[in-house]
C-alpha cells in the first residue's frame, strides 16, 4: 500500500472517529429545537418543524441565575488556583524547596481520596459556619479541589524555562518578584492559559459538590440540568436546550484560548 493510500485511510478513520464522538453533541443540539413529543419519541425523527419552546422553558425556569452562579464560581476558582498555583509551582521547580518529591506527592495525594469521603465533614464545617448555599464559599472549595492539578501542570511548564535566562536576570539585579513577573511568566503564559482553562472547565462541570453544598441561592448549572429528569419522565427537548446553553461558555472559552491551549499543552514536547 502506498503512503498516499495510507494517509487517505488515516484521514477517513480520523473523520469517522470525530463524527462518532461529535454526534451526541449534534443530536443534543438538534433535540433542543424539537417539540417535546418528538424529542421523547422512541422513533427519532430527523425532519421536523423546529421550535424554540425548549429554550423558552429553560429560561422560564430561571436558567440565567444558574448560569450566573456557574460563571462566578468557575471564574473565581480559576483565579484562586492560578494565583496560588504560580508561586507554588515556581517554588517546586525553579527555586526548589526541600523534599520537593514529598511536597508533590502530598499535592497529588489530595486528589486520590474520593469526594464522597470528604463531603460530609466539609458539609458539617460549612453548616456550623453558616456558609452553606454560598457562591463564594463554593468557589473557594472548587479552587481547593483543583489546586493540586494546577500546581502539577504549572510545575511542568516552569521546568521548561531555561535556567540561563533566569540566572542572567539575577546577575542583572532582578529581585524575586521581578524575576517571576518580568522573566518567567511571559515564557510560560501559554501553559498558564492551558491550566486556567482546564480549571475553569472542571469547575464549570462540577456536579457533586454543587448539589450537596447548595440548595437555591448558590446552585449552579449542572444540578439545574439534573432537575429536568424526575419521576414524571425525561424532558429531553428542554434538557437538550438547557444543556446546549450551558455548553456555550465553555466552548467560547476554549475557542478564544485555543492557540494558547495548544501551545501550553505542547510545551516541552519538542526540544
Amino acid at each position: 500500500m502506498t503512503r498516499s493510500a495510507k494517509n487517505t485511510l488515516i484521514n477517513i478513520g480520523t473523520w469517522l472517529l470525530v463524527l462518532i464522538f461529535f454526534f451526541p453533541v449534534f443530536w443534543m443540539f438538534v433535540n433542543g429545537f424539537k417539540p417535546e413529543a418528538i424529542a421523547s419519541s422512541v422513533h427519532p425523527k430527523v425532519i421536523f418543524h423546529p421550535v424554540m419552546t425548549g429554550y423558552h422553558l429553560a429560561m422560564d425556569r430561571g436558567m440565567p441565575d444558574y448560569l450566573r452562579n456557574s460563571i462566578i464560581a468557575a471564574t473565581s476558582a480559576t483565579v484562586i488556583t492560578v494565583v496560588l498555583g504560580i508561586p507554588a509551582a515556581y517554588a517546586l521547580s525553579i527555586r526548589k524547596v526541600r523534599s520537593v518529591e514529598n511536597s508533590l506527592s502530598f499535592f497529588i495525594s489530595t486528589r486520590f481520596m474520593p469526594l464522597a469521603a470528604v463531603v460530609l465533614p466539609l458539609y458539617m464545617i460549612l453548616k456550623n459556619l453558616d456558609l452553606l448555599d454560598n457562591i463564594w464559599m463554593l468557589a473557594i472549595v472548587y479552587g481547593a479541589v483543583n489546586l493540586p492539578v494546577t500546581v502539577w501542570m504549572l510545575r511542568s511548564f516552569f521546568l521548561e524555562v531555561p535556567l540561563e535566562i533566569i540566572e542572567a536576570a539575577r546577575v542583572d539585579g532582578a529581585g524575586l518578584f521581578r524575576e517571576i513577573v518580568r522573566i518567567v511568566l511571559p515564557l510560560v503564559l501559554p501553559g498558564i492559559a492551558a491550566a486556567a482553562l482546564i480549571t475553569f472547565i472542571f469547575s464549570w462541570n462540577e456536579y457533586f459538590l454543587a448539589t450537596l453544598l447548595t440548595s437555591s441561592e448558590a446552585r449552579t448549572t449542572p444540578p439545574f440540568l439534573g432537575s429536568f429528569v424526575d419521576g414524571r419522565g425525561q424532558f429531553l427537548a428542554v434538557l437538550s436546550a438547557a444543556a446546549t446553553i450551558a455548553a456555550l461558555p465553555v466552548i467560547a472559552a476554549g475557542w478564544i484560548a485555543q492557540k494558547q491551549l495548544v501551545r501550553g499543552l505542547s510545551m516541552g514536547a519538542i526540544k
